[in-house]
C-alpha cells in the first residue's frame, strides 16, 4: 500500500494541508507501563495512509530491538512452516501512554495480544496514523525489523510509536486518535490516543512521529 509524509510545516496550514508520508528506520527499546490503556476492537473502517499491508515483508535484520517482548509468547524461528499470518481479527490492540518525565520526546507502547485461538506468525512494522484536528498524520519507520515471529495463542507482543513534545506552549496541533493496522493486514483498528494531547507546530525541521518494529516498545531514542 502506498505511504504518504505530511511534516508539521504543513499542519500549520491547514487550509493548505497536502499529506505525503515515508517510513524510516531505527532502534527502539522497550518499557511498559500498565496505566492509561485504550483499547478498542478491529474496525472496518477503510485503512488511513499509514495503514499497510507490506510492514511485514521487509527482510530480517538481527539488529532489530526484542523489547517489549514477552519472552514465552513465542519464538522468531520455530513452527512458522505450520502458523498462518496474524489478522487483524485475531488481535486485541491496545495503546499505553509510555511516557516518562525527563523523556525527550512522548512515548506510546502499542500491544497486540493474539485472541485468534491459534498461533500466528508476526514481523515487520504495522501502519500508524495519528488523527489530529489537521488531518492525518502517518509515522515513519524506525528501526530494522526482525525475523518473523511466531506469537502463541494468549500471548502479547508490542511496539513503540515515538512523537515530539509540544513545549511551545500553544495549543499546537490537537491528536483525536491512532489508526493502527497490523503488518501484512489492510483492516485497521482506530483507538483514544493515551499519550499527551497534542503536538508541536513547526516550520518542518522538527521530529517526525515513529514508529518502531513489531517487538519494541517504549522510548524510541
Amino acid at each position: 500500500m502506498r505511504t504518504h509524509k505530511v511534516t508539521f510545516a504543513t499542519l500549520a496550514v491547514v487550509a493548505g494541508l497536502s499529506l505525503t508520508a515515508c517510513q524510516n528506520d531505527d532502534d527502539a527499546a522497550a518499557r511498559t507501563d500498565p496505566s492509561n490503556v485504550a483499547t478498542a476492537s478491529p474496525s472496518s473502517e477503510a485503512p488511513a495512509s499509514g495503514g499497510s499491508d507490506s510492514g511485514g515483508t521487509d527482510s530480517a535484520s538481527p539488529e532489530a530491538s526484542s523489547g517489549g517482548k514477552d519472552d514465552s509468547a513465542g519464538t522468531g524461528t520455530d513452527d512458522q512452516g505450520t502458523a498462518a499470518k496474524c489478522r487483524t481479527d485475531g488481535l486485541k490492540i491496545t495503546a499505553i501512554d509510555n511516557f516518562i518525565d525527563g523523556d525527550r520526546d512522548g512515548t506510546v507502547a502499542v500491544e497486540m495480544k493474539n485472541t485468534g485461538g491459534q498461533d500466528c506468525v508476526i514481523a515487520g512494522f504495522a501502519g500508524v496514523d495519528l488523527k489530529t484536528n489537521a488531518g492525518t498524520l502517518s509515522a515513519e519507520r524506525k528501526g530494522a525489523p526482525g525475523d518473523p515471529y511466531v506469537l502463541k495463542t494468549g500471548k502479547t507482543i508490542a511496539f513503540s510509536v515515538t512523537y515530539p513534545l509540544n513545549e511551545t506552549g500553544g495549543s499546537g496541533v490537537r491528536i483525536t486518535g491512532l489508526v493502527v493496522t497490523p503488518p501484512n493486514e489492510t483492516k485497521p483498528v482506530t483507538l483514544p490516543w493515551p499519550g499527551k494531547p497534542s503536538l508541536p507546530v513547526t516550520d518542518g525541521s522538527g521530529e517526525p512521529v515513529r514508529v518502531g518494529p513489531i517487538g519494541s516498545a517504549g522510548q524510541g531514542g
